[in-house]
């Protein structure tokens, strides 16, 4: 960590102008691969052209498919790679707990439950999509109530009422998969809740994008307030009368942010829990400056995946097993180095 410190010594604008840099470089390598293969330069001058009209040297179908099938998905992938980073660092600081995901409060569970009913009625895609965005801010909104019904508001307890209804979740998409047909619809949900970007259209980047735009600018903006949420209630309490106010927007805005991703895309794990810590050790624990890296490093990080999901093998390999394999062993090696800096 110590290594991190010194390699960065106060460099801010460095790290994040080299990881726009990197993102920027890997979005044309990601709009370049495919079956379909479209050089580089070529990509950039198409690419160009949207902005100031080029003479047209490229073949037509190449054009088409990066407007139609590439653009969006690399854009989808930027988009909730930044949102699920930046969800979870954002829930991460409000609990005082590194180990808590977007999923906390039963947002992705409940999406899951939303997305699998749709499927099991025989729902269009779009339908699919309301459905899961519908089933995870329902399940947020029972993980809020639980704590007002018992009387308790308390940090702890809201914990504890998304554990609740998480677990309730998990066990109503159980019975989903022994009521769904094994042929059909049974493999739609189980891929569903593994993650893909494969069906993404510029609606989806749309509906998605905007309200996810807005969390995202809302939480730039009031980044610098965060770092009192890091600090026990009585001291937040002392330092602004709003933090009560201040950590339940937060709350909300995360949770938004996670929801539309998961309509989007499905379950996708490990990016919100891995990429916060890993902004922490390249530039620590400040929020000011942790929350764009995260946003940054979590674009980046699954737009890598999403390319190696359909570079790798003949068939799509979905997004929750590349994440699971590349982030858990990663997890690991931070929580190692960061026990051998404290020794």
């Amino acid at each position: 960590m110590k290594k991190w410190k010194s390699l960065i010594g106060g460099g801010y604008a460095a790290v994040f102008l080299v990881l726009i840099s990197l993102l920027a470089v890997m979005s044309v390598i990601s709009i370049s691969c495919g079956r379909y293969y479209i050089e580089p330069g070529e990509v950039v001058r198409i690419l160009v052209n949207l902005i100031h009209p080029l003479d047209q040297t490229w073949p037509a179908q190449a054009a088409s498919v990066i407007y139609t099938l590439r653009l969006p998905r690399v854009l989808a992938a930027v988009m909730i790679g930044a949102a699920l980073a930046l969800s979870g660092a954002s829930y991460q600081s409000v609990f005082k707990n590194p180990l808590v995901a977007p999923d906390m409060l039963g947002v992705s569970s409940g999406a899951c439950v939303g997305a699998s009913l749709a499927i099991l009625f025989g729902i269009s895609q779009a339908g699919i999509q309301i459905g899961a965005f519908a089933g995870g801010i329902l399940a947020v909104a029972c993980a809020v109530s639980i704590p007002r019904i018992i009387g308790k508001n308390s940090i702890v307890m809201l914990v504890l009422a998304g554990i609740i209804v998480g677990g309730l979740m998990n066990s109503f998409i159980g019975i989903i998969k022994y009521l769904a047909d094994t042929d059909t619809q049974l493999p739609a949900i189980t891929y569903w809740q593994l993650g893909s970007l494969a069906n993404v259209v510029w609606t989806n980047i749309l509906y998605s994008g905007i309200p996810i735009g807005i969390c995202i600018i809302f939480m730039m903006l009031i980044r610098w307030r965060m770092n009192i949420l890091t600090l026990s209630e009585e001291e937040a309490h002392m330092l602004s009368s709003s933090s009560g106010w201040l950590r339940y927007a937060v709350i909300f805005s995360a949770t938004v942010m996670t929801a539309c991703s998961v309509c989007v895309s499905g379950t996708i794990g490990w990016v919100g829990l891995v990429i916060p810590h890993f902004s922490r050790l390249i530039v620590g624990p400040n929020n000011q400056r942790m929350l764009p890296v995260s946003a940054l490093l979590g674009a980046l990080f699954l737009l890598v995946i999403d390319t190696l999901s359909r570079a790798a093998m003949t068939s799509e390999i979905p997004l929750s097993i590349l994440t699971g394999l590349i982030g858990a062993p990663f997890y690991f090696f931070l929580l190692v180095k960061q026990r051998l800096s404290l020794s």
